[in-house]
């Protein structure tokens, strides 16, 4: 599988995040080589269950969900430098040591580095949503995708999304609706309520005030 669903942007990233990258990766950070093994016992030492964000921006509701669930075990993919210093800088602040983060292209290390059926849940929060229908193909949430992350969902694990794009938010649920192997968790239209275990953003709320839609969709796993 190919998809490039990201565009590795150059942003601005402050000495803090530096310091953070510096200071914190060894605590936090997985080095990506041929003995990476993302699975709960591997990264944490026993069968807590583990789940598994795609690109987590900031890092802020990604820290704010590790902290709140101290049992669990977080594990956040995300390719831009500064979103990685800004998590690590958090997670420190807020001592907590149930969440690595990894720098790399999110489809490669599921696919090479994930056993299957290892993951309780899988989340994927205001994704690229490339409007423009040429570029419809470089969106992450394709067939191809969800069969890969349906093997490496334990039985009855769950793939949680959400967008601010309707047209996106659509075009998931067609993904979803078209194939049995998953159980829709949200309404008649595919939606589902935001779960109290995801934070809304600084920018979710500001949207929110400026009347912007945001959709949840919540499938789990079957043995279709």
């Amino acid at each position: 599988m190919t998809i490039r669903s990201f565009v590795l942007r150059q942003g601005r990233i402050t000495s803090g995040q530096e310091r953070a990258l510096a200071e914190h990766w060894p605590r936090y950070g997985l080095d990506v080589d041929e003995n990476l093994r993302v699975d709960a016992a591997s990264l944490f030492g026993d069968a807590r269950e583990l789940i598994l964000e795609i690109g987590f921006g900031n890092g802020e509701s990604f820290v704010q969900m590790a902290e709140a669930a101290p049992q669990q075990g977080f594990v956040g993919i995300e390719v831009h430098r500064p979103g990685v210093g800004h998590a690590l800088v958090l997670a420190a602040a807020a001592g907590i040591d149930n969440l690595r983060v990894i720098r790399h292209d999110a489809v490669a290390i599921i696919r090479d580095h994930v056993p299957d059926g290892v993951l309780s849940r899988v989340q994927i929060y205001f994704p690229d949503p490339w409007p423009k229908a040429r570029h419809h193909k470089r969106r992450i949430v394709q067939r191809a995708f969800t069969d890969l992350i349906w093997r490496k969902l334990r039985a009855g694990g769950e793939i949680h999304c959400a967008t601010d794009w309707e047209n996106y938010a659509e075009w998931m649920r067609d993904v979803f609706a078209g194939d049995p192997k998953w159980q829709n968790l949200g309404g008649a239209d595919g939606f589902a309520p935001r779960p109290d275990w995801r934070p809304q953003t600084k920018f979710e709320r500001r949207g929110e005030r400026l009347g912007h839609g945001v959709w949840d969709l919540r499938y789990r796993k079957t043995e279709a």
